[in-house]
């Protein structure tokens, strides 16, 4: 697995992020985001600028530019103000874009926090409140003096109460109209740690269908692994392409619930971009590392150990361990005694024909076995192995 340790070298050796020739990564690159907030940025500066101009121009028509300044010059007086309208509209456009990032980063964190189901109840709330909300207008703009100003407060109001209670009630009402509403929207996502996916057992945890929700792999957790697999450390880089190798397992086994997730995070290191990542997301850890494991839950954030499900999954009894079990009944084996543990584990006992129906007595364990149907352990009369 990789530690804290090799997360900080990989990093020194590589301070731009900026995967090594020979390869990139088969998901979309971190920098697309960027690209696309400049042209979220470009198209905005633009709409403003033209809406500048048209304000402009709408203004200079109304004050009739033509006879303040003269028929010779007033085409000039025209294209001035529309180019001054312009210039105003970039400028306001340049600051808005500088907003707006931050504004659409802020709507992707609470969209993430947010089931289809009740993403799409709350956005049909908000076309039946702007329907309410009309007809409580009528009513409104009639009001003597105040009419005018309180009906788009109004209209507000009434549009944020419809979507909110829609938000809120979105199962009810997906259930009223005949949809069953998945249970699994409730569950955390589970960001996963580049440690976790080299370890491997969580692909079996998830074949096993024991990893509800949906599974994040945020990009930042594929450099690090693809850094480690351009290393010159063969140690490494064996590691690295192993969990390269893995994610694309990963991929397979949770279909659709798995994801890429792009975008810049907060933080120094991958341990400071997950734990922030994590908190953004209201999303859980999944990973073996044990001093991300520490800083993680000092800060709240929920840990899902690997290494911990692997200790409380471990066999109820070892080899040379010695039981307390009645024998109930005999085996199908010659000399075979078979009982039963509280949890109702198997015991089959060699020699134990002799014990049936008596008293508990003490065996001592051979092997156990655990498959699919449960658990079985052999075991045999100490007596007899002395």
């Amino acid at each position: 697995m990789t530690t804290s340790t090799d997360k900080e070298r990989s990093a020194q050796a590589d301070p731009t992020g900026s995967a090594a020739a020979g390869g990139g990564l088969p998901y979309p690159a971190p920098d697309a985001p960027r690209q696309s907030r400049g042209i979220v940025a470009l198209v905005t500066q633009a709409v403003l600028m033209l809406l500048g101009a048209l304000g402009a121009y709408q203004i200079g028509r109304s004050i009739d530019l033509g006879a303040a300044v003269g028929e010779p010059w007033h085409y000039l007086a025209y294209v001035g103000v529309i180019a001054l309208g312009a210039i105003v509209g970039w400028g306001v456009g340049s600051l808005i874009a500088r907003w707006l990032p931050s504004r659409m980063r802020a709507i992707d964190r609470a969209a993430d926090k947010r089931s289809a189901g009740e993403l799409i109840v709350g956005a049909l709330g908000l076309v039946v409140g702007l329907v309410a909300a009309a007809l409580a207008g009528v009513a409104v703009a009639r009001l003597p003096v105040v009419g005018p100003y309180l009906l788009l407060p109004v209209v507000l109001l009434v549009a944020y109460v419809f979507t909110r209670i829609a938000a809120r009630k979105h199962a009810d009402i997906l259930r009223l109209v005949g949809i069953r509403s998945r249970s699994a929207s409730s569950v955390a996502p589970r960001l996963i740690d580049s440690s976790a996916i080299i370890d491997g057992r969580i692909i079996d945890v998830m074949d096993a269908r024991f990893m509800p929700g949906q599974i994040v792999i945020p990009a930042f957790v594929l450099e690090e692994l693809q850094r480690l697999a351009d290393s010159a450390d063969p140690e490494k880089r064996q590691r690295g392409r192993r969990g390269l190798d893995l994610v694309e397992r990963i991929r397979e086994v949770g279909d659709q619930r798995v994801q890429i997730r792009t975008g810049e995070v907060a933080g120094e290191g991958v341990d400071a971009k997950l734990v922030n990542l994590a908190r953004d997301m209201h999303a859980s850890i999944v990973t073996t590392d044990y001093g991300l494991n520490k800083v993680a839950r000092i800060q709240g954030i929920e840990v899902l150990n690997i290494n911990e499900l692997a200790i409380a999954l471990k066999p109820v009894a070892l080899p040379g361990e010695v039981l307390s079990v009645r024998i109930i009944r005999e085996g199908r084996e010659y000399d075979q005694g078979v009982g039963y543990l509280d949890d109702g584990t198997m015991v089959v006992v060699e020699g134990g024909r002799a014990l049936v129906g008596g008293d508990v007595a003490d065996v001592e364990v051979t092997s156990a076995i655990q498959n699919p149907s449960g658990k079985m352990i052999f075991a045999r009369i100490p007596a007899l192995g002395r």
